[in-house]
């Protein structure tokens, strides 16, 4: 059974070449179109269409914000954004919005073919470049805290940290090193100094915060 489309974008003659390349195929058939945001809440409230593809930049109302209410009130339905848009604002707020899938319009109707199928089947959709920038965008909003471990421990002091995360005690952790208690003991009161931490609790914390050592069951 084809999958059922509503083409959003606020020009004509793009959205009428779209529902030409969509309907020639087997796997989408287009039910509806929208030139605004608000058209597109109010249609796919009528329509409830599998997926909507989506434009972000529009009259009365524009994409993310029509995504966030389509999916509000219409939580069966998947929203795949195509757009000239390639800031990271716009990927990163429609992707917040609840779209599943961003395509830039100078992609093959080939790849869209193959986003419509994805993003409709529940997967997320995402081409490499649209990947670059979410990465970027992440890295970005990673807290300095998150970085400390690595920027003031040392290898075989991250290595011990995740050791007495994971409850090894003094003498296991010597013998897994192969050094003495003594010398595990020295590093577990250089990694305290260094983190400001006071106890084993707070040093297994710690590790976990940072993903190094899994939260025991």
């Amino acid at each position: 059974m084809s999958i059922s489309v509503l083409l959003v974008d606020d020009h004509q003659i793009f959205r009428e070449g779209l529902r030409s390349l969509i309907n020639s195929g087997d796997t989408a058939r287009v039910i509806g179109e929208a030139g605004d945001g608000a058209e597109a809440v109010r249609l796919a409230g009528v329509l409830k269409p599998e997926l909507v593809i989506m434009d972000l930049t529009m009259p009365i109302m524009n994409g993310i914000d029509a995504t966030r209410e389509i999916v509000k009130r219409c939580p069966g339905t998947k929203i795949l954004a195509l757009s000239m848009e390639s800031d990271r604002f716009f990927v990163v707020e429609v992707l917040k919005a609840g779209a599943t899938g961003y395509l830039l319009k100078d992609t093959a109707f080939a790849e869209l073919a193959d986003a419509i199928t994805t993003v409709a089947s529940g997967q997320t959709y995402l081409p490499e470049k649209i990947s670059a920038l979410l990465v970027q965008e992440f890295l970005q909003c990673i807290p300095e805290e998150m970085s400390v471990v690595y920027q003031k421990l040392t290898p075989r002091e991250r290595n011990m940290l995740q050791l007495i995360a994971d409850g090894n005690s003094i003498k296991e952790i010597a013998h897994i090193l192969d050094i003495s208690s003594k010398t595990v003991d020295n590093h577990r009161q250089a990694i305290m100094q260094k983190l400001n931490l006071f106890t084993i609790a707070e040093l297994t914390k710690y590790a976990v915060r940072n993903g190094l050592s899994p939260l025991k069951k």
